[in-house]
């Protein structure tokens, strides 16, 4: 399509560890004009933070590639900024695209045009992206067709957006691990990220109660009442589970036979005990950068499983089965469309703004995802 330009961001690395990027592939692109900041050799982490807020960002026009046979072109609606992208950024993630690069590993976009061998995507669907890495903070992209797969237009913009991640992961760790039924317990640190937000709501729908572990904070009696609304059974502070008031928690439901683990540290320690035994406890994420600690006794007189997920890795496990994919996504879909999951508190930020949505995303506490709207 000649003629059509996109924005994206772009930032720049000379000779240091993957923390500043340029976010434009140039391989992709007839032509395009790079700004250069360049950064010191050093890393300290507070230098990682100031590259991660955009001080070497930029927003850059760049013509797009015609549309090829088995290829689509996409406009970019709405796309989160999450924590894997930090860490990307940041150069901490497990993926770590060579560079130049385009952030972003999530988002909603609609086909404007598609290829004459296209047959799975029409003009005007909406889809999101396959997997990580595919680069959403931008304004349109010519992407292959096998790059995304569609979503239903007629639930909420920011549902589609902020779909293929954390509702993803709390769909898995709630099917493929523990053999849950109605009445059963999970216990979950890190209950208000957007994870935590979508196994409070998933759960529920199933009849399953939740335990929910949330941090200590000036509005926690707002918080308490946003997750009871969500569906928590229970919500209690981190300090709660090591007193004697999870004993009187655990008069009113079982034992929980899965702990999700998002924190690490003591934190991950604490949801161990709890555990029932033989339950399991699956870790995707670790906030307090600290390592998972194991007791012996646990494993030996509890006989716990201690596993890991990383949505990325299932769907690349399961990219030749359309079906595992989709059925997944039609299901989450429709618990949207029946008000049973909704997107995590949002605020829309404009491209152009993107600076402060990324120093907003790195601020603690944050109660609202940064979603830029393109």
């Amino acid at each position: 399509m000649a003629g059509f330009t996109g924005s994206c961001f772009v930032c720049f690395k000379m000779k240091v560890s993957r923390i500043a990027w340029l976010l434009c592939k140039s391989t992709e692109v007839r032509r395009h004009t790079v700004c250069r900041t360049f950064t010191s050799g050093s890393t300290t982490r507070q230098q990682q933070l100031s590259s991660a807020r955009g001080s070497i960002c930029r927003l850059e026009s760049m013509e797009l590639p015609s549309v090829g046979a088995k290829s689509v072109l996409v406009k970019l609606l709405a796309a989160p900024i999450n924590p894997s992208d930090i860490n990307m950024i940041q150069g901490s993630y497990a993926i770590l695209p060579d560079l130049p690069a385009v952030g972003g590993n999530e988002g909603v976009g609609q086909i404007l045009e598609v290829g004459s061998q296209v047959k799975a995507l029409r003009p005007g669907d909406w889809v999101i992206p396959r997997d990580a890495g595919l680069g959403t903070w931008r304004t349109a992209a010519v992407l292959a067709e096998n790059d995304v797969i569609s979503l239903p237009n007629d639930i909420p913009l920011f549902s589609a957006a902020t779909l293929g991640v954390n509702p993803c992961t709390a769909f898995r760790m709630l099917s493929d691990f523990e053999e849950l039924k109605p009445g059963d317990t999970v216990i979950q640190n890190a209950a208000n990220s957007g994870v935590g937000q979508a196994v409070i709501q998933i759960a529920a729908a199933r009849g399953i109660q939740t335990i929910n572990v949330v941090r200590d904070r000036p509005d926690l009696t707002q918080l308490i009442d946003r997750l009871k609304a969500m569906g928590a059974s229970h919500v209690i502070k981190e300090e709660t589970l090591r007193r004697h008031e999870m004993k009187e928690l655990f008069r009113t439901c079982p034992r929980p036979k899965l702990a999700l683990n998002g924190v690490g540290g003591k934190s991950a320690t604490e949801l161990l005990r709890h555990l029932q035994v033989g339950g399991s406890m699956v870790t995707y994420g670790g906030m307090a950068k600290q390592p998972v600690t194991v007791p012996v006794s646990a494993l030996i007189f509890k006989n716990v499983k201690v596993k890991g997920f990383w949505v990325t890795q299932w769907k690349r496990t399961y990219s030749q089965d359309e079906g595992a994919l989709r059925g997944m996504l039609d299901e989450l879909c429709s618990l949207i469309r029946q008000g049973k999951l909704t997107a995590p508190a949002c605020s829309e930020v404009g491209l152009q703004d993107f600076r402060k949505a990324l120093d907003t995303a790195m601020q603690p506490f944050t109660s609202a995802k940064q979603v830029l709207v393109m």
